[in-house]
């Protein structure tokens, strides 16, 4: 399904051939899409991205794009994801197959815009992803919204980030010689996200890692649900003050920072 303003194209790596779509002009930015897909609240969001003056890249990596997020379509997509090869929801010290072609993709945009680098904006289940291209030196601005991976299903796994001891390792140097910056969105009562997985960001990257843990506890200032979860998408409120709409600008202010050419 084509998503209206979109172009679509065909990106293919290691024999893996998978719809890419594109818009916008400036920096690249690679939106890694949430559960169930490519939801109207996703392609929103990449909407604002464009008019902020990125060109920014949706690949549909699972899901129908366009199609309604709702608890049925999300039931169904998880449901295949658990047997998918390309993702690895339970291992807490590994990446996702798919990441290797994500990868891939960075490299292509950058090679095709050039500049400082390309971005990548992961969610939920993908939320972790933008982590692993860490590795990738083109990568330059890794955003982690609502990081959900490994599934918290253990206590080693709520505190786990879903890479390698070895892609850690890069991302460790990159921040210590490089002063490479990582950026981590979630509500602090969201129950797919521990608050043992941001420490663990905290500790291991230390001043690398900014985190955005916005309250969602019971009578928080702004009746933020205790179920919220998408940060920029389902749960965003754009309304000045807001803190959803907070993260959104930082979130903005950010790739700017990191993406934008430097005389």
């Amino acid at each position: 399904m084509a998503i209206p303003g979109f172009a679509q194209q065909e990106f293919t790596h290691g024999g893996v051939a998978k719809v890419v779509y594109r818009k916008g002009k400036g920096p690249g930015v690679v939106v890694i899409t949430e559960v169930p897909g490519i939801h109207p609240g996703v392609i929103a969001f990449a909407e604002t991205l464009v008019t902020a003056g990125f060109t920014v890249f949706l690949p549909e990596l699972f899901g129908t794009a366009g199609k309604e997020a709702t608890g049925g379509y999300a039931l169904a997509t998880m449901f295949k994801l658990c047997v998918s090869r390309e993702f690895k929801l339970l291992a807490a010290h590994e990446s996702s197959p798919v990441t290797d072609w994500l990868r891939a993709l960075v490299r292509d945009i950058h090679a095709e815009l050039g500049g400082t680098g390309v971005g990548a904006v992961g969610m939920c289940l993908t939320g972790n992803f933008a982590l692993s291209l860490a590795v990738e030196p083109a990568l330059m601005a890794p955003v982690l919204s609502q990081p959900a991976l490994p599934l918290p299903t253990s206590k080693d796994r709520r505190a786990a980030l879903a890479v390698s001891s070895g892609e850690l390792a890069t991302i460790q140097r990159r921040v210590e010689q490089d002063g490479y910056k990582v950026l981590g969105l979630c509500f602090t009562h969201d129950g797919k996200v521990p608050r043992e997985r941001f420490a663990t960001l905290k500790q291991e990257l230390r001043g690398g890692f900014e985190a955005i843990e916005i309250d969602s506890g019971p009578g928080n200032k702004h009746g933020i649900k205790a179920g919220a979860h998408s940060v920029l998408t389902i749960d965003l409120v754009r309304e000045a003050g807001h803190p959803t709409e907070q993260a959104l600008q930082r979130v903005i202010a950010f790739l700017h920072e990191r993406l934008d050419r430097r005389s």
